[in-house]
């Protein structure tokens, strides 16, 4: 046998040896594998976390940022104290302070007149002469009858002297000298009654001359020469002429209701016109009707206005600035800022903390692109400018930075139409 072979009693044998040397071999490759496995796990938890981290922190990021949109940015204001005093403009007609037809108290024709359409006259001044006739001859009777009356009571006066002087001597009865005292009587109140006809009739023919009633300008001329005139007031065809005071003049304006209490005699009122641009004639409100019209819930009042230089026209369109004072302090707040719900008119307020609550309020007057609130909020309140739609009691809400509470310009005039 080979010297290789060796037996069972002396040793391991050949087979033994052989697998030992191949298992020696073996291990060191077992443990490289093992190595190249952990790494190649690594390797791939590394990408996948790689993959899952930025996403979850994208995932995050966009929910923060969901949450941030989901919290409204508002605007807020401070509401402004209101002027202790607002200007409202009302509607108004120019009317002489005193304005008169002038007609005629006779029948006649006229013969002549001596003012026409804008001519200035003074009280008493002569402005036309009637022709009447009729008026004439009647004068003319009644006075012939106060003369026969005359006639008539001076024969009564002596014979019931007579019959007195005759009743001494029992000459003529008592009777007779009763019946002559009561001829004298009714002769007496017949003189009386002439004479007050003949007064009469001599004021009738006085009123041939038309003259002019007080100092103003004559509007309108509605006769000529040759023209009938019948006494009276009968209509606009019996009117002569028009005659008008226009040193002062008078406004009558219609108060709205809400204004009523302020507007008081005394308020100054400025008035504007549309052939005078830029310009304000001065005026005083001096008395009212000290009722509201039912019909139209207004207070009328009468503002007058100096007119020595007569400029101003009667007749014409104006526009009457009536500064009236404030009852109470008053905030001002942009029409923008009103909230219109079911509940009734309410603005948006921002409290410490970002939450806002809804606050209902009581409005005054509307300045169009600014609103008078009476009640409702506080001077120190941050009021949402331009609240959304969706804002709800509690909501939290985020303060623009470039937010300005005190950008409120101030209140315009007060339109009433």
């Amino acid at each position: 046998m080979s010297s290789n072979v060796y037996s069972a009693g002396n040793g391991p044998s050949y087979m033994s040896t052989v697998k030992n040397r191949e298992t020696g071999l073996r291990r060191p490759q077992s443990g490289r594998g093992a190595l190249w496995a952990v790494i190649a796990l690594l390797i791939v938890a590394a990408i996948v976390v790689a993959g899952i981290v930025p996403r979850r922190r994208a995932r995050a990021a966009l929910e923060e940022r969901t949450n941030q949109l989901a919290i409204p940015t508002v605007s807020v204001v401070h509401p402004k104290l209101g002027a202790p005093q607002t200007e409202i403009i009302l509607p108004g007609t120019i009317q002489a302070f005193t304005d008169s037809p002038i007609y005629a108290r006779t029948n006649g024709y006229l013969k002549k007149w001596y003012a026409d359409i804008g001519a200035r006259v003074a009280k008493g001044e002569l402005l036309a002469e009637i022709e009447t006739p009729e008026v004439d001859q009647q004068l003319d009777q009644a006075r012939a009858d106060l003369n026969t009356a005359q006639a008539n009571f001076d024969l009564s006066a002596i014979t019931a002297t007579r019959y007195e002087d005759l009743l001494k001597t029992d000459s003529v009865s008592k009777q007779d000298v009763d019946n002559a005292h009561g001829d004298y009587e009714a002769k007496k109140a017949m003189v009386a009654s002439a004479q007050y006809n003949v007064k009469r009739l001599e004021e009738l023919q006085s009123f041939e001359k038309i003259y002019a009633p007080f100092d103003g300008v004559i509007t309108a001329r509605n006769t000529d020469v040759g023209h009938l005139i019948n006494s009276g007031a009968g209509g606009p065809a019996t009117e002569l002429f028009h005659i008008a005071s226009i040193d002062t003049l008078r406004v009558y304006v219609n108060v709205p209701q809400q204004y009523s209490q302020s507007a008081r005699p005394g308020i100054m009122a400025d008035l504007t016109f549309q052939e005078f641009p830029g310009r304000r004639f001065q005026g005083k409100l001096v008395r009212t009707a000290e009722a509201i019209d039912i019909a139209s819930r207004t207070l009328l009042v009468e503002v007058d206005v100096d007119n020595a230089r007569r400029e101003i026209l009667p007749g014409a369109y104006t526009e009457v600035h009536l500064k009236v004072p404030q009852a109470a302090p008053t905030l001002i707040l942009p029409a923008s800022a009103l909230i219109f719900h079911s509940e009734g008119l309410q603005v948006g307020v921002v409290h410490q903390g970002g939450r806002a609550s809804l606050a209902k309020v009581a409005l005054g007057h509307d300045f169009g692109s600014e609103v008078e609130v009476i009640s409702g909020v506080s001077a120190d309140d941050l009021v949402i400018s331009n609240p959304p739609d969706s804002l709800i009691e509690g909501e939290t809400v985020r303060i623009a930075a470039s937010s300005n509470s005190n950008n409120a310009p101030a209140p315009p005039a007060a339109r009433a139409e």
